[in-house]
């Protein structure tokens, strides 16, 4: 019994599907309004200096590194930005073929310099999004700082990596704090930093077992573990990752959204390519209606991809091995796009792959064709005495009212 006045609610019903559109920030450069602190002027060579001075002008270096330049200015402070420019590229230089140069002192002066250059409150974002930006994303807007900010992030990576590199004395100044300071930089609309950032919070997960829980617990919405490669049999929480996770990604409620489509008929294609016999032979029935589903699409670019299967050999070795399942599932679908489908180019593939089934073997086909036929027959007989039948009841309700009147 439900209580008047309550709606039931019903716990399976799909939500409606959240449009998310590209939000586009207001300036280019993060650093708008951040202020040159000083002039700065260039130091001596590390190369050139003697070993026992190297890490006190490597602090020096790190410190100068910190003063922060707005490139909104292209004309600005162009003397201090190619100096700063100079030392960040000989600092990843340093850092990669000295050894024993990362001491204990320069940890806290090396995570200091990456948080001046790296850490900073992104631009604001405006909303103002038409229905078309849901579909088709606008160009990302890149870093303007980029010029140094690419060197620092490689700095930082070839820090990380470094055989001197100890965790141990890296944990008290790498935590939590710094941490969430990296993971609200994924926030960036320029891909390149997004792609540093991976690598780099890969790097401190691997390095820091004690911030392992802590970063898991921060990206949980994503709910993936780190993969180092795949060893035979797959162990469950991949099983699992990959049907909970990966596939429902290429789902979209939105229908012009053809993209996750063809996303996933490219990765389909790619294991099929390497797929063993026999369990191939496990997933045909799922795989080729969902290929004929595919095939079908309005869409043409996801017709046209689905139907690309029978261009590659391995794949067309394994569907004429076991012609007898396949046939029956995919010709009665691959009839009706021929017919149906608006795209001419389509159109011409389906009947190429018609004609391939035909020659492989033109009995079973017709078998099914026929049977098809008399199926489309049945149906239709069914409906002709369905019509039939509601236009008697309309005639004998006619003539119930003209003899009631």
């Amino acid at each position: 019994m439900t209580a008047p006045g309550l709606n039931v609610v019903d716990p399976f019903l799909q939500k409606p599907p959240i449009i998310r559109t590209r939000k586009k920030r207001l300036q280019e450069s993060s650093r708008l309004g951040r202020k040159v602190s000083r002039e700065l002027e260039a130091l001596p060579s590390l190369k050139e200096t003697p070993s026992d001075q190297q890490e006190k002008l490597f602090i020096q270096k790190l410190k100068q590194c910190c003063v922060i330049f707005d490139f909104c200015d292209a004309v600005g402070d162009l003397k201090s930005k190619e100096i700063k420019r100079a030392s960040l590229n000989e600092l990843v230089d340093f850092i990669t073929v000295t050894r024993n140069c990362i001491t204990e002192s320069v940890y806290p002066e090396i995570i200091n310099m990456v948080s001046s250059n790296l850490f900073r409150i992104l631009p604001p974002i405006t909303d103002g999004a038409s229905d078309t930006d849901a579909v088709e994303d606008d160009e990302p807007t890149l870093e303007a700082s980029w010029p140094h900010t690419q060197i620092v992030y490689e700095f930082f990576l070839r820090f990380l990596e470094s055989l001197d590199f100890q965790p141990n004395i890296a944990k008290k100044y790498i935590d939590q704090k710094f941490v969430l300071q990296m993971l609200e930089l994924f926030d960036s609309e320029d891909p390149r930093e997004r792609d540093f950032l991976k690598t780099i919070l890969h790097r401190i997960y691997g390095k820091f077992l004690g911030l392992r829980a802590f970063i898991r617990k921060q990206i949980n919405n994503i709910f993936l573990s780190i993969i180092n490669g795949f060893a035979v049999p797959l162990k469950d929480e991949h099983k699992h990752f990959l049907i909970k996770v990966l596939v429902p990604l290429h789902k979209s409620h939105n229908l012009q959204c053809f993209h996750p489509q063809v996303l996933f008929l490219n990765e389909l294609e790619e294991i099929l390519d390497v797929i063993d016999p026999q369990e191939f032979k496990k997933i045909i029935g799922p795989l080729f209606r969902q290929i004929a589903r595919s095939a079908a699409s309005s869409h043409f670019q996801v017709a046209e991809r689905s139907l690309a299967f029978w261009h590659n050999e391995y794949i067309v070795q394994l569907i004429e091995d076991n012609l007898d399942q396949i046939l029956p599932i995919i010709l009665p679908n691959l009839c009706r796009i021929s017919k149906t489908h608006w795209n001419s180019n389509i159109v011409q593939l389906v009947y190429n792959v018609l004609k391939s089934f035909m020659e492989l073997n033109s009995k079973l086909c017709n078998d099914i064709l026929n049977s098809l036929k008399n199926d489309e027959l049945k149906l239709a007989e069914k409906q002709q005495a369905h019509s039939a039948l509601w236009q008697r009841l309309e005639e004998l309700s006619i003539s119930k009212q003209r003899n009631i009147e």
